[in-house]
């Protein structure tokens, strides 16, 4: 595995489990699994595990959230990333960050993460990260902040999407797979999900895969307020989500294909307090080579768009649809 996980299912996962690619589709696709190794964290270890250890002025030390099989979780380093670069430019808000996953790490040990200094002007300044594990580079990201100020605002309005006070909790959805993967559809998370459009595991029984999965999402507990820890929660989050129309495009699920994230960006318009309802309207736009990119356009329940993502995705050579 050259990348990092998105947070679900790695080749190691997999191969563990008896479920193959084709056998999603069905209402009985993961009958034939017991297990699964993964365990989503609680919300109050993801935010504990940012609040990164400083050593020096540009010298970071970063907690990892283990599981079974000991892989690091993309979106939650990228955040960590953030947080260390943050934290460099004191009075300035984090307007983008771009990360390329190099290689995998083990989740039993913590990461260095070095903050460079790569500019300080009268708006803006830049951080370039490096994250490294036994001497090895695993991820290398550019960090923009600025100094907020008045100027022109202006968005594209958000889609006209059912309320989420109206949808089932993705554990009601997906109840009547409750007994599939040790649970895994139905256990807690550290955000609630709420979906417009149909999750991976109902898509799989759709007639036409659909490229645009919409979502609502708060976090399933208290959040400090604090606009730069919101900020690396939702880089986290993005992590763990974006991958899922590129797996309805591909029939899957994530406990059917193994996936790894090639690199991540994201653009933080406004504010985002993840205390309140979040919508996500993803879309995966293209698919070739074994590669997946995904787009998410983010909303507050104002309307006012916070965040733009972008994620590509890679699932291997044997990643065709049956």
């Amino acid at each position: 595995m050259l990348n990092f996980s998105t947070g679900l299912f790695t080749e190691a996962d997999l191969r563990t489990l008896t479920l193959r690619p084709q056998a999603t589709r069905g209402r009985n696709a993961d009958a034939n699994i017991a297990r699964v190794s993964y365990r989503w964290p609680t919300l109050a270890d993801v935010i504990d595990t940012l609040d990164v250890g400083r050593v020096d002025d540009h010298h970071f030390v970063a907690t990892q959230l283990d599981n079974t099989n000991h892989h690091i979780v993309g979106g939650h380093i990228a955040a960590q990333a953030l947080m260390a670069a943050s934290r460099t430019a004191p009075g300035r808000t984090a307007h983008s960050i771009h990360v390329y996953y190099v290689r995998a790490g083990d989740a039993r040990n913590p990461v260095d993460l070095h903050v460079d200094v790569a500019r300080d002007g009268g708006t803006l300044s830049t951080r370039k990260i490096t994250a490294r594990q036994d001497g090895q580079i695993l991820l290398e990201a550019l960090a923009s902040f600025n100094v907020p100020f008045d100027s022109l605002d202006y968005q594209q309005p958000m889609p006209d999407v059912a309320d989420p006070d109206s949808l089932q909790p993705v554990q009601e959805q997906l109840a009547a797979h409750a007994d599939e993967l040790d649970g895994h559809w139905v256990a807690p998370r550290p955000f609630e999900l709420r979906y417009v459009d149909p999750p991976p595991r109902l898509a799989v029984d759709l007639a036409v895969p659909s490229p645009r999965l919409r979502m609502w999402w708060p976090a399933n507990g208290s959040v400090p307020v604090d606009e730069v820890l919101h900020s690396c929660l939702l880089t986290y989050l993005s992590g763990t989500t974006m991958v899922e129309p590129a797996l309805v495009m591909r029939r899957a699920t994530p406990a059917s294909t193994f996936n790894a994230l090639i690199d991540h960006a994201l653009w933080f318009h406004r504010p985002v307090d993840l205390t309140d309802w979040v919508l996500s309207d993803q879309i995966s736009t293209s698919g070739v080579a074994g590669r997946g990119l995904t787009t998410s356009t983010m909303y507050n329940r104002k309307g006012q768009m916070v965040c733009v993502a972008t994620q590509e995705l890679y699932f291997g050579r044997a990643s065709a649809p049956a």
